[in-house]
């Protein structure tokens, strides 16, 4: 296979969860046929994790680290990833092991036919507040916009970076990456994963982020669809 893979790990105090994460990720580094980077963004931490992240990365060359002046948000710490990639296949995943790495080994199958590859957690393992929260969001956003998605903030993704490249992202939009793709065209394969319960620490996710926030950005989604340009030549 002649892909690459840049996997973006966007990183906001997470210091608990980070050296379970490294054991699970160096599994994945060893098993995976795709030639396989790591890319830490840290998202302006306050707790020890700028400093186990620089000793992760220090004379790797499987593990890199890009540290944000500040706490931006999901959005723009997964933009600057990207920003940052220059492999052919861009992943991203959370650093909680909620979902685990070892499944990005059953995307690989689906390049180059897909250009985009999404997890659709299975049996999740969160409390029910966030499982009605997020349940509630996913239909809201397919009977707005219907992409046809089942789990879009899936944090386990494989885009063709030339796609995840042109995706305009702003504040919240990290929330339609699937659509985003479907937008300029491309395909997205949806495929099952495990889901776990979060290993430590605490989520970063609220009430208000979780419902009220989507639903301004659907509505912010839609109408940057409505006036989205796109076109071909004649012959």
């Amino acid at each position: 296979m002649d892909n690459e893979l840049t996997i973006i790990v966007p990183v906001f105090n997470e210091e608990e969860c980070l050296p379970s994460f490294f054991l699970e990720m160096d599994r994945f580094i060893e098993a995976t046929p795709v030639a396989s980077t790591v890319l830490f963004v840290n998202d302006g931490s306050t707790d020890r994790s700028s400093a186990i992240l620089k000793d992760k990365c220090s004379g790797s060359s499987r593990y890199k680290y890009l540290p944000l002046d500040g706490n931006y948000g999901l959005s723009t710490a997964i933009k600057a990833g990207i920003d940052a990639c220059d492999t052919s296949l861009i992943g991203y995943i959370d650093a909680d092991l909620q979902t685990k790495p070892e499944d990005f080994l059953l995307y690989f199958k689906y390049f180059p036919k897909f250009d985009m590859v999404n997890g659709i957690r299975q049996g999740r393992k969160d409390s029910f507040v966030k499982r009605f929260s997020s349940k509630f969001a996913n239909a809201y956003r397919r009977l707005m916009i219907n992409d046809g998605i089942q789990d879009t903030c899936c944090p386990l993704k494989i885009l063709n970076a030339s796609y995840a490249k042109e995706m305009h992202l702003f504040d919240g939009m990290h929330r339609f990456m699937p659509a985003l793709i479907k937008l300029q065209g491309g395909a997205v394969k949806q495929v099952p994963i495990a889901h776990y319960p979060r290993y430590a620490g605490t989520p970063k996710y609220h009430l208000w982020n979780r419902l009220i926030g989507p639903f301004f950005d659907t509505l912010a989604f839609r109408w940057m669809r409505s006036r989205y340009i796109s076109y071909t030549t004649a012959d």
